[in-house]
């Protein structure tokens, strides 16, 4: 049977040209017909190829065509994010969407582009569709009802007929099914299918968030008792495993952890160098490729942090038990030990199965204590492990310092942490640091994935890496654009950038009033990572070759390393069947794990957002300082201490007539010359919260 890779190869000679199937069939030497003509119609589905409307199939970029998943801006127009990372996005305009609605998959007609001009083109085809479900608040008008979408851009509210509001009642939170997609001015149509709560009800907010992300609420009946079977360690489980249950170790976490995947411990050599073993989860023992267990952590891709719960990739009795490190009992793990010499380099390895059994379950908020307040109750309740933790701070310090040098780049954004009370309302936005005990683990963890990563590559595994690809070159010379009005530039080739480049200008505006500003400038001009069976590199870390080995309880992609590892581990080298079926699947782990990855972000940001906006009700017309984090020709964002962000319209600066400076990226007073630009400091009043459109307006004090 043909590949999808071999038919696009022939697509792309030169004397090719579009041909209907039966040529095809006759060109190519095809037996299988059925299955070649579904393949065909799988690739067109994928926008690999196109059927055209004399019934051949061509190739997109040969025909001015780009697919790409759509991302809709609220007020109609929006982007086509191209499959392609290496191509620009192209604008949208809001006349020539053609029905296509937000995240759907698309295929797009570049126009022909002005000099100087960004890209813009035309839907012509819808590829698959994204929202089939939308979650939101029912509008009952008697004789027909209107389902409003929680998600904003999802422009249009969507019709409901009276035989189909099965029991919604006005102002329920409701599941609705598309059944109608949305034509030149008519709404999509829908059937309500689910009726969870009324708007503002305690835990709704958040459940309505889960419903719109189709996140999974529940394990299936066969996944849980499956996982109730095997969550117990059995005495041939530890045959053929380093026994290190005497090998003094610890966890550090955060206080509310509870799915522990990984231990550290840390020996000096006689020569003199550090012995580090990062111990994590054998979850790879527990969930068996293709078992249910298995089918299940593929769909989810990873666990999920919402502000106020978990839903794990895998069931509790693993996550929270049996694969989590917890201190007193025996575990089985993977361990990578390292021995690494004072200038921060992995001198010799060893990747091995073991059964280990820590000491010590740690938080970060005690070893902080020990090494930066020298607290001494907590130094002499942890007086065996006080050594190693100053040894663990002395070579974390290597580590970073090494991995600076060589221009890894290295972002300070404060997260926010919502605290919630019994009722799930916000009582408080605090800023999680990041001090030693969090750098810590960041720099043990960053060593063993480049370690596993190195190893796993020059043997040729079938494997999948942990990749960031360098920014496009035009996003940095827009980038440059942005800079030089602050003064300072990326250097080097646009289409050589070096990472060091990036920290420079970090290290620049460090401590400046426009260091937030900046860095979120440069962050968003740097692409998204991804996971990809071939190891491009990570340009954030400024490392060649890195992998997610560290937590295969929440992740995907370090599950299905653990099983290549301890295959290879097993076996020395796989057989050529068996090589070329792990690699193939590589390609589709990859593709699920960046997905459900890039979902699970979007849930966990806009629940934080959500509670956030919240928070913020209760303070309308209270005082607080900020930092102007953007500026824009209707008005300036401005940034508080807790993270929260709010817009000063325009229209409310009235002490003078304020005018936009494009140049300058500032409000100018005509009369006064008063400047507003980034990064100045001022007082706002918050004068209006809209839970519904997650925003809030400032005035200026």
């Amino acid at each position: 049977m043909i590949t999808a890779e071999e038919l696009l190869s022939y697509m792309r000679e030169s004397t090719y040209k579009p041909l209907n199937t039966e040529d095809l069939v006759e060109a190519l030497q095809v037996n299988d017909i059925q299955g070649f003509v579904s393949l065909l119609r799988e690739m067109e589905r994928k926008g690999l190829i196109v059927f055209t409307r004399k019934n051949k199939y061509g190739l997109p970029e040969k025909m001015g065509l780009v697919a790409g998943r759509f991302q809709a801006h609220t007020k109609g127009f929006g982007f086509l994010i191209p499959d392609n990372p290496a191509l620009n996005d192209i604008f949208i305009g809001a006349d020539n969407t053609n029905g296509a609605m937000h995240n759907d998959r698309i295929m797009v007609r570049t126009m022909k582009q002005q000099l100087g001009a960004r890209q813009e083109g035309e839907v012509i085809r819808i590829l698959e569709r994204a929202n089939r479900w939308v979650v939101g608040t029912f509008e009952d008008a008697k004789r027909y009802a209107f389902v409003r979408p929680d998600e904003l851009r999802l422009t249009q509210d969507i019709f409901v007929s009276k035989d189909d509001f099965n029991g919604a009642q006005d102002g329920d939170k409701v599941v609705v099914e598309i059944v109608k997609w949305p034509e030149a001015r008519r709404n999509p149509e829908g059937r309500v299918v689910e009726v969870f709560g009324k708007a503002g009800t305690p835990g709704i907010d958040v459940l309505s968030i889960i419903k719109k992300f189709r996140l999974p609420e529940e394990f299936p009946e066969k996944v849980l008792s499956l996982a109730e079977k095997i969550a117990v360690i059995k005495d041939e489980d530890y045959i053929g495993r380093k026994d290190l249950r005497l090998l003094p170790m610890v966890t550090i976490d955060g206080e509310d952890a509870k799915d522990l995947d990984d231990a550290v411990s840390l020996e000096i050599m006689d020569n003199g160098n550090w012995y580090l073993g990062v111990h994590i989860a054998d979850v790879g023992h527990y969930v068996e490729e293709g078992s249910a267990l298995d089918k299940e952590a593929f769909a989810r891709g990873t666990s999920v942090y919402m502000v106020d719960r978990v839903i794990p990739m895998l069931p509790k009795q693993l996550s929270n038990n049996i694969c989590s490190l917890n201190a007193g009992v025996d575990r089985l793990a993977m361990t990578c030990f390292m021995e690494i010499n004072e200038q921060g380099d992995v001198v010799n390895h060893e990747i091995t199965p073991s059964v280990i059994n820590v000491n010590e379950r740690m938080t970060y908020g005690d070893v902080n204590k020990i090494l930066l307040q020298n607290d001494q109750e907590l130094k002499k309740r942890y007086r065996d492990f006080v050594p190693m933790f100053k040894n663990m701070a002395l070579l974390m310090h290597t580590l970073r310092q090494k991995r600076i040098l060589r221009g890894a780049i290295n972002f300070e954004f404060p997260e926010a942490k919502v605290i919630l009370d019994e009722q799930g309302k916000p009582e408080a936005i605090v800023k999680r640091t990041s001090d030693v005990a969090e750098q810590i683990i960041e720099e043990f963890m960053i060593v063993a994935n480049e370690t596993v990563a190195t190893e796993f590559y020059w043997r040729r595994a079938p494997f999948l890496y942990r990749v960031h690809e360098p920014p496009d070159p035009d996003k940095v010379e827009e980038l440059n654009e942005f800079l030089h009005r602050f003064g300072y530039h990326i250097k080097g080739s646009l289409h050589d950038i070096h990472p060091k480049a990036y920290q420079e200008v970090i290290e620049k505006v460090e401590g400046r009033p426009e260091e937030r500003v900046i860095n979120t400038v440069l962050l968003r001009s740097m692409r998204h990572a991804r996971y990809h069976p071939e190891a491009l590199g990570h340009f954030g870390l400024a490392s060649k070759y890195y992998s997610h080995f560290t937590s295969p309880i929440r992740r995907y992609p370090d599950l299905v390393i653990h099983r290549v590892i301890k295959e290879y581990l097993a076996k020395g080298e796989l057989s050529k069947e068996r090589w070329e079926k792990l690699r193939k699947r590589m390609d589709e782990y990859g593709e699920q794990s960046s997905f459900r990855e890039k979902i699970a972000e979007d849930a966990e940001r806009e629940s934080l957002e959500m509670k956030k906006v919240e928070f913020m009700e209760r303070h309308i017309g209270e005082t607080f300082d900020g930092i102007i984090s953007g500026v824009t020709a209707f008005g300036m964002f401005v940034e508080l201490d807790n993270t929260v962000e709010g817009l000063v319209h325009v229209s409310t600066m009235t002490d003078d007539y304020y005018e936009f400076d494009e140049k300058m990226i500032a409000f100018i007073g005509r009369h006064t010359r008063k400047v507003y630009k980034l990064g100045d400091a001022v007082k706002i009043q918050v004068t209006r919260v809209n839970p519904e459109e997650r925003s809030i307006d400032f005035e200026l004090v």
